[in-house]
């Protein structure tokens, strides 16, 4: 099947966004969704620590990606940030088996399907993060998705919690009428109404979560499925989490 989405090029290569942080945007996955499929854009972030790195949310693994993350730095931590971003795992940790994955709760659920291993559940973000990359781990019925924070770069990492297509990406006429009766069409996007529906039940829990996450100085989102947000960013992430209950916090200075 041909791309339904068009692609945000370069592919498969190194993107600088900011102090310490990049981006490798992959090609379209499709996602099995009752009857048939629906294309999403992908998208992995790369946090350096020093020399250390770390790897959110890995796309597909192209050779000259592998070896320009080589040249980075040494990857010291994969993030499976939710039970639907494992596909790559295994692929990466062949190539780098001296990186422990951090996996968000649930994702174990693909462990057996995937062929990946597991180095920790999280539950708190590495010691080696502190004052650099915050954790936030939003819970719900079906998943539990891991946000960071990166401070040096004031960005926000998110995968499925905010998805944010541009119209005039998406080839589909149909396909336009379906993000936007999901909610998730630039510049309002936000939590796929079906997926904030599978949050609703833990919305007690994801509250003071998503509050902390407000406090953060948010000056630009990453995510997986879509246009970046770096315009309003604070307010964006308010909008896009209001389901949750949460009151925007004033952020905490840089």
């Amino acid at each position: 099947m041909p791309d339904r989405l068009i692609p945000y090029d370069p592919l498969g290569t190194l993107k600088p966004l900011g102090p310490e942080l990049w981006i490798a945007d992959g090609p379209e996955v499709a996602m099995r969704y009752g009857p048939g499929s629906l294309p999403f854009t992908t998208r992995m972030t790369v946090i350096r620590l020093g020399r250390r790195l770390i790897l959110h949310s890995p796309v597909e693994p192209a050779p000259g990606l592998l070896a320009e993350v080589a040249a980075l730095g040494d990857p010291a931590w994969i993030v499976a940030p939710n039970r639907l971003h494992w596909v790559h795992l295994a692929a990466w940790q062949a190539a780098f088996p001296q990186a422990e994955t951090l996996a968000a709760p649930g994702v174990e659920t693909a462990q057996e399907k995937g062929g990946f291993r597991i180095g920790r559940i999280l539950g708190a973000a590495p010691g080696a993060w502190a004052g650099e990359v915050e954790l936030a781990l939003v819970p719900g019925s079906f998943m539990t998705e891991a946000v960071l924070f990166h401070h040096p770069s004031a960005t926000a990492v998110l995968t499925d919690l905010i998805e944010n297509f541009e119209p005039e990406r998406v080839r589909s006429p149909l396909l336009r009428l379906l993000m936007r009766a999901g909610g998730v069409v630039h510049p309002h996007g936000s939590t796929p109404r079906d997926v904030r529906l599978t949050f609703l039940p833990k919305r007690r829990q994801a509250r003071p979560v998503a509050e902390a996450m407000l406090a953060w100085p948010v000056e630009r989102i990453v995510i997986s499925h879509g246009r970046i947000i770096e315009e309003d960013a604070p307010a964006r992430l308010a909008r896009a989490l209001a389901w949750t209950g949460a009151r925007p916090l004033h952020p905490a200075p840089r």
